[in-house]
């Protein structure tokens, strides 16, 4: 395969291309690379077993359950009230 040059038809003639018109297509070009290359933030999602959740809780002290039941946790206040019968 080979490609032709490309060659003024009768009568056009081709203009040179200026090295100022090169240059304002490049910074033009680098402001949007630049722009556009803004980091994203990183978002890990972490997921904890089942038996991992369960030894959390069992080994959390007391203060830590009150803390998590003062501020709505229903399995908080469960084992609190748990807790509660057990000393009675």
């Amino acid at each position: 395969m080979s490609i032709a040059p490309i060659s003024a038809s009768a009568g056009q003639s081709l203009a040179p291309v200026s090295s100022k018109s090169v240059a304002s297509t490049s910074d033009t070009d680098n402001d949007t690379k630049t722009s556009s290359a803004q980091p994203k933030p990183i978002v890990d999602k972490v997921t904890i077993s089942p038996a991992a959740k369960a030894l959390q809780e069992a080994t959390e002290t007391a203060a830590q359950t009150a803390k998590e039941a003062n501020s709505g946790d229903t399995q908080a206040k469960r084992k609190l009230a748990m807790e509660n019968v057990a000393k009675a």
